[in-house]
Order: structure tokens, then C-alpha cells, then sequence
């Protein structure tokens, strides 16, 4: 490759991203939920902790929240909306600090593409509110291979009998 195609190839991928993010800026409608708030209402809602992850995308800190060591058969919901959105059987421990999922309910969640922090990741929220809710990653275990890194301020947990 010359030096000239290289550039030019540079530049046409770079005009290439860019009218791509400025496509996707101008005509992406905002999602619509079965769920919706105001953001005052969500404040009212929600603690400061789970507003901040669910509403705003933040991450608490690992090896805070209780659900960690959740070890009991039941349900893990969203605390916004109280969508059911993993069962215990689907819970493993990664050792990363926040609960963790091989697979979620069916079509409780959804995802979309995440490029915060320098990264390209798959956001993970709830269909219902779309509260976001971590991230998914494809080193979990079998059978899925996937790992569903979520909050744990951000579910509710309800322990079958």
C-alpha cells in the first residue's frame, strides 16, 4: 500500500464514520416504552443509586450490592418497572463484582451499542422501561457463552418458596 492510498483510505473512512454518526444523530427517534416518566417522576421514583444506573447509565461500584451474593432461588426484576428479567438458575459467579447472567428472560431485556469510555460494548437495558440495567459480554459459560454483567442496584430480588 502507497502512502497516497493509504490516506485517501483514511479519509474516505473517516468521512465514511461520520456521515454514519451524523445519520444516526439526526434520524434516530428516541425509543418509545410501555413505561415512561418524567425525569422528575423518575427521581421520585427511584433512590439516587438506582436513578443514577437505571435513568443516567452509571455503574456502581463492584462488589457493593448485595445481589452479588445472591444465592437463592427466585427472580431478579427491574426496579423501575418491576419487569421480571432473570431467574436464579441463570446466575453465576464471574468474579467480576456485580451479579452475572448466562441469559435473561424471554424478551425481558434489550440492547444496543455502547461506544462510552473508548470502548465498543452492547448496553443491556429493560424492554419495559428501558432503564439501563450493565452490560453483556461473550465470555460467559455454557450453554449460552454469554455474560450478562448487570447492576445490582438496579433489579430487585424476589426469593421463590
Amino acid at each position: 500500500m502507497t502512502r497516497r492510498q493509504f490516506v485517501w483510505g483514511s479519509a474516505g473512512l473517516a468521512v465514511g464514520v461520520g456521515a454514519a454518526s451524523w445519520t444516526a444523530f439526526l434520524g434516530a427517534a428516541p425509543p418509545v416504552f410501555e413505561v415512561s416518566h418524567t425525569d422528575a417522576e423518575w427521581r421520585q421514583l427511584l433512590t439516587r443509586a438506582q436513578y443514577d444506573v437505571l435513568r443516567h447509565e452509571g455503574t456502581e461500584p463492584a462488589f457493593t450490592s448485595p445481589l452479588n451474593l445472591e444465592k437463592r432461588p427466585g427472580v431478579f426484576a427491574c426496579a423501575g418497572c418491576r419487569l421480571d428479567l432473570f431467574s436464579s438458575s441463570t446466575k453465576f459467579e464471574s468474579g467480576t463484582g456485580w451479579p452475572s447472567f448466562w441469559a435473561p428472560l424471554d424478551k425481558a431485556v434489550g440492547t444496543t451499542r455502547d461506544m462510552s469510555f473508548g470502548m465498543i460494548r452492547t448496553s443491556v437495558h429493560c424492554r419495559r422501561c428501558g432503564g439501563h440495567l450493565g452490560h453483556v459480554f461473550d465470555d460467559g459459560p455454557r450453554p449460552t457463552g454469554l455474560r450478562y454483567c448487570m447492576n445490582g442496584v438496579a433489579m430487585l430480588f424476589t426469593p421463590t418458596t
